[in-house]
């Protein structure tokens, strides 16, 4: 069992969030108190190359914006013993999570769901990056939508079919690699993160991947296999169009991430919800407390009457690492550029009890309000509070 580290770099380790291939997910808090998740990168996935390519992509994720579907970049050392980065913290539960222990989402919710995180990939995208490893336990619920997590690790992603044979680091990932990645192709483009976008949706909508197996070589045997068509049993019919072609073979099949904004948020017009509307709903099926969220407790309902009734709801730190020049390294010779080969990990084990929504009464009936009740607190009050208390410094850090 891992010991829990008391610090890395600046920020004070409270417990772990959860371990995989790549290495351990920590809570930890700034000097100021303010959470973090901070990742500590794996011994053996390290080599001069990987550091070199990790500051790089580290630099240019402290540049996305524009969205509030990415988990904000704070944080990292490339040189460290052991490399690591700090994300901003999101209160949830991951989207693998919440379906395998409530229940797959509803049509309206899955298009508010791809939405969302497809206006997310699109800022992403702008600044150069790529996620290279989406699927349903790197997407975030959060008290304010879908959140994506894991940037800023493509550095030890990029590499070569050789080390999907690493027991136990790739069963979790096989099942949303596209097909490029699986025949062992490591310069992989935007679509790449098109089709892992649809393995998550698929999973939100039906409970399951596109392909599936007892042991990863069959997995990839699919994948890999043009002849062999991606299993959409149980995908509402509305969204089959667009997810079977997010799941496209051909990487020039796949549509863009504007068409995949186009895609969802036609569903949602055809549904009678606006994306706000849909939004909202999401929100409120998916965070919940700690008691409604274990597995098989029934979550609220009052999504589903929001849904069918289109209710509309309520609505400069110290320096880093990587503001200082690396420490002198040996330039790489082709031996070392040859050793950067492609890895996947098993799934972080988020913490899915932490949520900052107050639970809702299932029996509750539904008003259709034109405006906010007079006298009721707006829900981003109410979250502060919540979240202030749940994070308030402790007297050790």
């Amino acid at each position: 069992m891992n010991r829990v580290p008391e610090q890395i770099g600046r920020y004070a380790v409270e417990r772990e969030l959860g371990s995989g291939g790549m290495g351990e997910v920590y809570l930890a808090f700034s000097p100021a108190g303010d959470p973090v998740a901070v990742k500590l990168i794996r011994p053996d996935r390290l080599d001069p190359v990987t550091r070199a390519r990790f500051e790089k992509e580290a630099l240019i994720a402290r540049t996305v914006v524009g969205t509030n579907r990415v988990a904000r970049f704070l944080d990292a050392d490339p040189y460290a013993e052991r490399p690591w980065l700090a994300m901003e913290y999101v209160p949830g539960q991951t989207l693998l999570a919440y379906v395998d222990g409530h229940s797959p989402l509803p049509t309206p919710l899955v298009a508010s769901l791809g939405a969302l995180l497809a206006e997310g990939l699109h800022a992403v995208h702008a600044v150069g990056l790529l996620h290279r490893d989406l699927k349903p336990q790197n997407v975030m619920l959060g008290v304010y939508g879908p959140v994506l997590i894991d940037f800023g690790l493509g550095a030890f992603l990029d590499t070569a079919k050789d080390t999907l044979s690493h027991s136990g680091m790739i069963i979790g990932t096989v099942r949303c690699m596209p097909p490029e990645q699986a025949l062992g192709r490591t310069k992989v483009k935007e679509s790449a993160d098109v089709y892992g976008l649809g393995t998550a949706l698929l999973y939100a909508a039906t409970g399951h991947y596109p392909y599936d197996g007892a042991r990863w070589e069959a997995i990839v045997g699919q994948v890999a296999n043009p002849d062999h068509t991606p299993d959409l049993s149980g995908l509402p019919e509305a969204l089959v169009p667009l997810i079977s072609a997010m799941l496209a073979y051909d990487p020039a099949d796949r549509p863009s991430l504007d068409a995949v904004m186009a895609g969802c948020t036609g569903v949602l017009s055809a549904a009678g919800l606006s994306p706000m509307e849909a939004r909202h709903a999401l929100i409120d099926a998916t965070t919940t407390d700690k008691a409604a969220s274990a597995p098989g407790n029934n979550p609220p309902v009052v999504w589903k009457q929001l849904a069918e009734r289109a209710v509309p709801l309520d609505e400069d730190e110290s320096a880093s690492p990587l503001d200082s020049p690396p420490p002198a390294a040996p330039e790489p010779n082709e031996e070392d550029a040859a050793r950067v080969t492609e890895t996947t990990e098993v799934p972080d084990v988020s913490d899915s009890s932490v949520s900052s929504a107050a639970p809702q009464d299932p029996a509750a009936e539904v008003p259709v309000p034109a405006t906010r009740k007079p006298g009721r607190r707006p829900a981003s009050l109410r979250v502060a509070e919540e979240l202030r208390a749940r994070y308030a410094a402790q007297p050790g850090l």
